[in-house]
C-alpha cells in the first residue's frame, strides 16, 4: 500500500496540491487523470519520492518495492537491452554483477567464497534464475525481437527505447508500479498486451494516461485531480465520468430548490416583517433563511476546444485510387506493392506494428514523398489536408501562429484567424506567439486549426493525439466522427480508431496489406479468432504426425 498523508506543494505562491489525503492499495488499478498542469505527473513523482512535497508525507508498506515508469532515453545507452530491462530491479541487477566479478577473481579467496554463497542464496530467493529469460517474455509482449535483446540501448530507435523502458518498470513483479503516459509511442498491438498485462497484475498500479479506452480497459478506480484536491472514485474512467457529471446535475437540482425556496422565504419576509400579527413568523423565516448555503459549484478546471472540420466542397464518387505502390527506404522495402480504392463514405484506420510503412504512403499521398513504382489518382473533385508525425520542419519558422495560418486561410484577416485559435484555447496575445516556441501539444492544435482553415474534404492524419490531452482527444474524436468527407489515418488510441473507422488496412510487417471493411473492435476479434484457428490447426497437425 503507498498513501498520500496531508501533502501539499506549492510552486511559488500557488498550491498545486492541498492537504492532499488518499491511499492506493494492493489489487487497485488507478487511473490518475486532470487537465493538463492539473499535476498528474508532479504527483507521481511525489509518490515515488523523486520530489519532495511542501507539507506532508508518503508512505509506503514496509518492505515493498516500488518501480516507475521513467522517459529518460539515453540513461542507458552504454547497457544491453536485457540489462537494462533487469535494472528494473536494481537489487538484483546489483547482485548478478557482484557475484560476475567475484566468479572471474583469479585469486578467489574464502571470503569471497562466502560472499558469493551468500549472493547466490539471495539471488535464488529473488528468483534470480529466470531473470533473463522473464525480461526476454516481457519485451517479445511489446515486439522487441529476441536478436534487439542484446543490442546495446544507443543503437535502438527512440520507439524502441520507450517499449524497453516500459519493460523495466514491469520487471520483477514490484509490489507498487507507477506509469506516467506508458501507452505513448507504443502501437496498439503493444497496447493491447500491456493492458492485458495490467488486468492480470495483481500489486498496485497508478497510472497516467490520456487514452480513454485503456483507462477503462485496466482501471478499478479513478483518482481525479482538480483544483488542487484530489477526489477517489470506485469504477474506470467512463463512471467517473458518469458519476462526476451526476453529482454536478444533483448538486445544481438541490440548488434550484433551495434557490426557490430562498425567493419564496424572502417574499414572505418583504411583506409580513412590518405586521405585528405576523412578525413572529417572519423572524422564524428570517432565521430558517439564514441557515440555507448553495452548494458550491465549481467549474472544472478542464477545457475542451471546439473542433470541427467543415468541408468546402462536397465529395464525389471518386476519391482515390492506388496500384502498386512500392517504397524501399534505406534498403528496406517499405511499401511492397500496395493497392487499394477509397470510397467517398470510407473513414480508413491504418495499423499495425509497421509505422514506417503507414507514415510512408500518408507522405507519398500528401505529394511529400516520390514512390519508386507504382502510381496513385486522387478524384477531380477532391482537396486533402495532412497532419503529419513529423511537424519539426513546419514549425522551423519566424512567424507567428497568426501569420503562419493566414497562409492558409481565403479570408487573409487576421481576425477571422484568431477565430480558429480561439476554438483551439489560444486566448488574447496567444496569437502572436512565434510558431518556433510552441510546446508539442499547441503544435498539434496549430496544425489542427490549420486543416479545419483549408475545408478540405480528405483528411488525412499521421497519429494526431500525440501531445494532446485527454479533452483534446476528445473534441478531435468528435470531429472526426462527425466529419462529413472521407479520413485516412493512423492513430494509437484505441477508441478514436473504434469510433471513427469503418475500414481498417493493416501493414503486414512486409509492407504488404491486409484490407478489410469492418470497425477497429470486429476487426481485432476477428483476427484474435483466426490465430485461434491457426494455433488449433497446428495442434491437430501435431497430433497426426504422432
Amino acid at each position: 500500500m503507498i498513501s498520500a498523508n496531508n501533502v501539499t506543494l506549492r510552486v511559488g505562491k500557488k498550491a498545486l496540491f492541498e492537504d492532499v489525503n488518499i491511499k492506493f492499495t494492493e489489487g487497485n488499478c488507478y487511473g490518475l487523470i486532470g487537465a493538463n498542469g492539473a499535476g498528474k505527473s508532479t504527483f507521481l513523482k511525489i509518490l515515488s519520492g523523486e520530489l519532495e512535497p511542501t507539507n506532508g508525507s508518503v508512505a509506503i508498506t514496509q518492505g515493498q518495492r516500488l518501480s516507475f515508469l521513467k522517459q529518460d532515453h539515453f540513461k542507458y545507452d552504454e547497457f544491453t537491452v536485457l540489462d537494462t530491462v533487469i535494472m528494473g530491479n536494481q537489487r538484483l541487477y546489483d547482485i548478478m554483477r557482484e557475484k560476475d566479478a567475484i566468479y572471474a577473481k583469479e585469486d578467489f579467496t574464502d571470503d569471497d567464497g562466502i560472499r558469493a554463497s551468500e549472493l547466490e542464496a539471495e539471488f535464488a530467493e529473488m528468483d534470480g534464475w529466470n531473470a533473463e529469460a522473464d525480461a526476454a517474455t516481457l519485451l517479445n509482449g511489446l515486439g522487441i525481437t529476441t536478436e534487439e535483446h542484446y543490442e546495446t540501448m544507443q543503437n535502438l530507435p527512440g520507439s524502441v527505447k520507450v517499449k524497453v523502458l516500459l519493460a523495466q518498470a514491469l520487471f520483477g513483479n514490484p509490489d507498487i508500479l507507477l506509469l506516467d503516459e506508458p501507452t505513448n509511442h507504443l502501437d496498439l498491438d503493444a497496447i493491447a498486451w500491456l493492458e492485458e498485462f495490467l488486468i492480470n497484475f495483481e500489486n498496485t498500479v497508478i497510472v497516467v494516461s490520456h487514452d480513454r479506452y485503456f483507462l477503462n480497459k485496466v482501471c478499478t478506480h479513478t483518482a481525479d485531480i482538480d483544483y488542487g484536491k484530489i477526489q477517489l472514485y470506485a469504477g474506470n474512467y467512463d463512471f467517473w465520468y458518469e458519476s462526476s457529471q451526476l453529482l454536478i446535475k444533483q448538486m445544481k437540482e438541490a440548488n434550484k430548490k433551495k434557490e426557490e425556496k430562498i425567493k419564496e422565504l424572502q417574499e414572505f419576509i418583504s411583506r409580513f416583517s412590518a405586521n405585528a400579527s405576523k412578525s413572529k413568523q417572519a423572524t422564524s423565516r428570517k432565521r430558517a433563511l439564514e441557515k440555507i448555503q448553495l452548494d458550491e459549484i465549481k467549474p472544472s478546471s478542464r477545457k475542451y476546444p471546439y473542433i470541427d472540420f467543415r468541408p468546402n466542397r462536397e465529395i464525389g464518387n471518386e476519391v482515390l485510387t492506388v496500384e502498386d505502390l512500392s517504397k524501399t527506404i534505406d534498403g528496406e522495402k517499405v511499401l511492397d506493392h500496395v493497392s487499394f480504392v477509397m470510397g467517398h463514405d470510407d473513414k480508413i484506420a491504418f495499423v499495425g506494428s509497421n509505422e514506417l510503412a503507414k507514415s510512408t504512403l500518408f507522405k507519398i499521398l500528401a505529394g511529400e514523398m516520390e514512390p519508386d513504382e507504382g502510381n496513385y489518382k486522387w478524384g477531380v473533385t477532391t482537396s486533402q489536408s495532412y497532419f503529419p508525425k513529423d511537424n519539426t520542419e513546419i514549425f522551423d519558422t519566424s512567424l507567428s501562429i497568426t501569420e503562419w495560418l493566414t497562409q492558409f486561410s481565403e479570408i487573409k484577416d487576421a481576425t477571422y484567424v484568431r477565430g480558429f485559435l480561439g476554438r483551439m484555447l489560444f486566448a488574447g496575445e496567444d496569437g502572436v506567439k512565434k510558431m518556433k516556441v510552441l510546446s508539442g501539444g499547441e503544435k498539434v492544435r496549430v496544425l489542427l486549426s490549420r486543416m479545419m482553415i483549408e475545408g478540405s474534404n480528405v483528411l488525412i492524419f499521421d497519429e494526431p493525439t500525440d501531445h494532446l490531452d485527454m479533452e483534446a482527444i476528445t473534441a478531435l474524436n468528435n470531429g472526426m466522427m462527425k466529419f462529413s468527407g472521407t479520413i485516412l489515418f493512423a492513430c494509437r488510441d484505441h477508441q478514436v480508431v473504434q469510433t471513427t473507422a469503418n475500414r481498417i488496412i493493416e501493414f503486414m510487417p512486409d509492407g504488404t496489406i491486409v484490407d478489410k471493411v469492418t470497425t477497429y473492435d470486429e476487426y481485432l476479434e476477428n483476427d484474435e479468432m483466426a490465430r485461434k484457428r491457426q494455433v488449433y490447426s497446428m495442434s491437430e497437425s501435431d497430433a497426426e504426425d504422432n
